[in-house]
C-alpha cells in the first residue's frame, strides 16, 4: 500500500462510520418524537415534526453554503478530522499482507483459524456476518462487509462457501470440518517429504 494510500483509506473507512453514526442519531432523534400516549396518526405526528425540521436544516445550510462558498472549506476540513478520527478504528490495520497469499497457513491463517473456531463454538458451521459481528463487537473491522471478510479469508486461503446453513438458514459462512482439514501448506509438504523418503 503506497504512502498516501493509508490515509486516503482511513479517511473513506472513516467518513463511512461517521456517516452511520450521523444517520443512527438522526434516526434515533425522529423516532423519540412519536407518543406513546396517543394512539394511529397523531402517535406520529412528532416524527414527522422532527422529520420536517431536519429537512428544513438541510435545506438552509445548503442556502448558507450556497451564499458564502467559503464556508464549504470549513464544513470539509470538520468532516475530514471527524472521518480521520473514526476511521481509527475503521481503517484497515490488520489487513492482510501480501506474503499471506503465498503462505496460507502461516501464524497469521492459524490465528484466524482459532477465532472462526472460537466463534463457531460447539456448532458445525458459523456464518460470516455472525463472525463480522463477532469483529465489529470488539471495536475491530467498523465500517467492512462481509464481502471484505470473504477477500480476506481467500488471501489466506481458508475455504468458506455460499451456501453454509446455520440455523435452517443457508449464506455465506465457514464449515468446522474444512478448519479442521490440513491446511494447504501441509498438504504441500507432504509429497516433498515422501519424495525425499524415496
Amino acid at each position: 500500500m503506497s504512502r498516501l494510500a493509508r490515509p486516503a483509506t482511513r479517511i473513506a473507512a472513516g467518513s463511512a462510520v461517521l456517516s452511520r453514526r450521523l444517520g443512527a442519531r438522526m434516526a434515533a432523534w425522529v423516532a423519540r418524537g412519536r407518543r406513546d400516549d396517543l394512539t394511529g396518526w397523531r402517535a406520529a405526528l412528532g416524527c414527522w415534526l422532527r422529520l420536517a425540521m431536519l429537512a428544513l436544516g438541510l435545506y438552509l445550510l445548503w442556502r448558507l453554503v450556497r451564499a458564502v462558498p467559503n464556508l464549504l472549506w470549513l464544513l470539509s476540513t470538520a468532516w475530514v478530522a471527524g472521518a480521520w478520527r473514526a476511521g481509527r478504528t475503521a481503517a484497515p490495520q490488520d489487513d492482510v499482507d501480501p506474503s499471506a497469499e503465498e503462505a496460507p497457513a502461516g501464524p497469521r491463517g492459524e490465528a484466524i483459524r482459532a477465532l472462526l473456531l472460537e466463534v463457531m463454538g460447539d456448532a458445525p458451521a458459523v456464518h460470516l456476518r455472525t463472525v463480522l459481528a463477532h469483529l465489529q463487537e470488539r471495536g475491530q473491522w467498523e465500517g467492512r462487509t462481509v464481502g471484505d471478510l470473504r477477500v480476506a479469508l481467500e488471501r489466506l486461503g481458508i475455504p468458506h462457501a455460499r451456501g453454509v446453513k446455520v440455523g435452517g438458514v443457508p449464506t455465506w459462512g465457514v464449515r468446522r470440518r474444512d478448519l479442521e482439514a490440513p491446511s494447504p501448506g501441509a498438504v504441500q509438504e507432504t509429497p516433498t517429504a515422501t519424495s525425499s523418503a524415496a
